[in-house]
């Protein structure tokens, strides 16, 4: 059986942000910019990750509300 792969879940999980965050952090190490930069950009990308993450889920949660409301009224 093939499984699909529920992509909204995963890039709204939070070990893949925290990867993300790191990886960001890596790659300013690597180009060599100070750590101002690096935190900023890091705590962007931390920031943003969660607003998405919210909106998904909440997107989700309406959904389900919105079918159990339409299985109601039948």
């Amino acid at each position: 059986m093939i499984r699909l792969i529920d992509w909204k879940r995963k890039l709204s999980s939070r070990k893949f942000l925290a990867a993300v965050a790191g990886i960001v952090a890596g790659l300013a190490i690597v180009f060599g910019l100070d750590e101002n930069t690096i935190s900023n950009a890091t705590g962007a990308v931390v920031s943003l990750s969660s607003v998405v993450a919210y909106i998904i889920t909440e997107g989700k949660i309406d959904a389900e509300s919105v079918r159990n409301l339409k299985g109601e009224e039948k």
